[in-house]
């Protein structure tokens, strides 16, 4: 009995583990890219501004991107 709960466990741990390391890959991803964003601006002097048609082009990327990382495991 307590060899199946021990399973479980590791079976969850991996899962946690990869969530914890995509969130981090995650967050340093978004932070970079808005650093460029800002280093752009402030090369040419503007500020930063994401109109709606860059915003919904950037949202459709990302969801190519998603998809694309949902078929690594296919």
């Amino acid at each position: 009995m307590s060899t199946s709960i021990d399973l479980r466990d590791a079976d969850e741990s991996w899962k946690t583990k990869t969530m914890v390391a995509g969130a981090v890959v995650g967050a340093l991803i978004g932070v970079s890219g808005a650093y460029l964003l800002i280093q752009n601006a402030d090369k040419r002097g503007e500020r930063v501004e994401v109109t709606t048609g860059s915003g919904i082009k950037l949202g459709l990327l990302l969801l190519g991107l998603l998809r694309q990382v949902a078929q690594l495991g296919e």
